[in-house]
């Protein structure tokens, strides 16, 4: 038996980690006197501290030494706990890695930034217009898919840009969106729907960069209409200028979307409206 001091030169932890270990309950010692309560370890106390050095070597935390201290009893099974500890931390460097690039992306240079003041806020007539479209109940990261879908539905019959129409009046997790791109005519052949979507007068703001910033365009648009007491209606539209391709993803800085919020007016507010047509 080994008093502390002889156990921790042998062991390679220090005297303060032995006692921590005790109180934890990772590694007691085999016997404890009960007179004075020195700790006194015993050769298989040595195999298992010399475990935990290793583990702490390889950076394991305490509840895994503890788990491992307590229920592993041989090298093979040892060496299964490494193999899936290996598989943990790359997952844990892909999960990194992925954190790294959406970092990446928000890192826009002060040259490339859009300040509040800079939007412009214009009173729009938009007209009825001919699209094809898909609407759905989903994520906002989903309609994607659906503009790929559309794109290579109409081909050549497209019209302009592709936009999104958001019915809800707030940021929903599972939102109500309509995918839409402006089309020449109808045509058969094709899942997807087309309707003519009706005319609207709207407030309308030009955000210039990356997405992951567009709250600065609604932030001028709501504080412009709250100070002229207007009234926004649904569906929203964002209309896609300069946009991610279908293969290449380009510089998030170069995007351009239009913000388009409807108005609600009354017969004198729309006879006294000055705006521009679209």
């Amino acid at each position: 038996m080994y008093r502390i001091g002889q156990f921790s030169k042998i062991s390679g932890l220090t005297v303060k980690a032995l006692r921590y270990y005790d109180e934890e309950g990772i590694l007691k010692p085999s016997y404890r006197n009960e007179e004075n309560q020195y700790r006194y370890y015993s050769d298989e106390d040595v195999k298992k501290a010399r475990l935990i050095s290793f583990l702490r070597s390889l950076e394991f935390s305490i509840m895994e030494i503890r788990e491992i201290a307590g229920t592993v009893e041989s090298e093979e099974e040892l060496a299964c706990i490494l193999q899936e500890k290996v598989k943990l931390i790359e997952s844990n460097i892909d999960r990194e890695k992925e954190l790294i690039r959406n970092i990446s992306k928000n890192i826009i240079p002060q040259k490339d930034r859009q300040e509040y003041n800079e939007y412009k806020i214009d009173t729009i007539v938009i007209g009825e217009e001919l699209v094809a479209s898909v609407r759905f109940t989903g994520r906002y990261k989903d309609t994607g898919k659906y503009v790929r879908q559309l794109y290579k539905a109409v081909g050549h019959n497209r019209h302009g840009n592709h936009f999104n129409c958001y019915y809800d009046e707030a940021c929903m997790e599972t939102a109500d969106i309509e995918v839409c791109v402006p089309v020449k005519k109808r045509f058969a052949g094709t899942a997807v729907s087309f309707r003519t979507l009706p005319g609207i007068t709207a407030l309308k703001t030009v955000h210039h960069g990356s997405y992951d910033t567009l709250y600065l365009a609604y932030r001028a648009v709501f504080d412009y209409a709250n100070r002229q007491g207007l009234q926004l209606l649904s569906p929203s539209r964002e209309i896609y200028v300069k946009s991610p391709g279908i293969i290449f993803q380009g510089n998030p800085a170069d995007y351009i979307t239009e913000i388009i919020l409807p108005l609600q007016f009354d017969k004198e507010q729309e006879n006294g409206t000055d705006c521009k047509e679209l």
